[in-house]
């Protein structure tokens, strides 16, 4: 799959759909309590894609059975919702989800704490989210992709924590995955130059402790391998001639 070029009108497409998934994300945020399960967030959560006229574009895709994908803890990405598995306080839960709006795709992710947290946690939590605004300060035309891979790491690395290799950013627009792969780890090379009208997904997935992850036996949900609390934190952008568009916040 080539990398495609949005139009202005593309992209209004996509800012729509990326701003209605950012409405459902601040929708899951406040349903977030200890005892809740993570069944009856992912209910909360495409009801709230589908009030918005839109389709939840996790479920279904390459057989994933919810409309979002819920990791609690060690759990890096695509943890499974269940109706027996119960948020408890000090807990972090990550959301990863999208929507199809008019045939556009939007894909964000967010950690939460659930109550009182750890101060060790607090700053995962906010040093994933730094990661990805470091990253997207090389977010524009002329410049690298792996300027952004590069700009990831340097901050995790900065404080002492792990940068999941495994699995990347990417592309989207009409489809959800697209052409490039957007690597949050080192890379020496400096990969394709960006190009106004690219939309990318940047998703730093960032660890306590080691890097390395495996998947459980139902396939789909990642963990890290020394069982340390991983976040997530993930837009939608546009590539501009100018600051990129973060297109999946209020």
């Amino acid at each position: 799959m080539a990398v495609t070029i949005k139009s202005e009108q593309d992209i209004a497409a996509m800012r729509r759909s990326g701003r209605l998934l950012a409405e459902v994300h601040e929708v899951l945020r406040e349903a977030v309590r200890p005892g809740i399960t993570t069944g009856e967030l992912d209910e909360i959560g495409e009801k709230a894609i589908r009030d918005r006229g839109g389709i939840p574009n996790c479920k279904n895709y390459e057989g994933y059975p919810a409309a979002i994908c819920i990791s609690v803890n060690e759990e890096v990405v695509h943890g499974i919702p269940r109706k027996d598995r119960y948020l408890e306080e000090g807990d972090i839960v990550s959301f990863d989800t999208g929507m199809i709006v008019d045939g556009w795709h939007s894909d964000a992710a967010r950690t939460w704490g659930v109550g009182f947290i750890t101060p060790e946690l607090k700053e995962l939590i906010q040093v994933t989210e730094d990661c990805f605004y470091k990253g997207i300060a090389c977010a524009r035309a002329g410049r690298h992709l792996h300027e952004i891979s590069r700009a990831v790491a340097k901050e995790a690395k900065a404080h002492h924590f792990g940068v999941v290799r495994d699995l990347t950013g990417h592309g989207i627009g009409r489809e959800l995955h697209e052409d490039p792969a957007v690597p949050n780890y080192w890379i020496a090379t400096p990969g394709m130059r960006l190009r106004a009208g690219m939309t990318i997904c940047v998703e730093p997935m960032i660890t306590l402790g080691t890097w390395k992850v495996g998947w459980l036996d139902d396939e789909w949900t990642v963990v890290t391998l020394d069982g340390e609390p991983a976040a997530h934190y993930e837009n939608t952008i546009a590539i501009t001639d100018g600051e990129p568009e973060i297109l999946t916040i209020l």
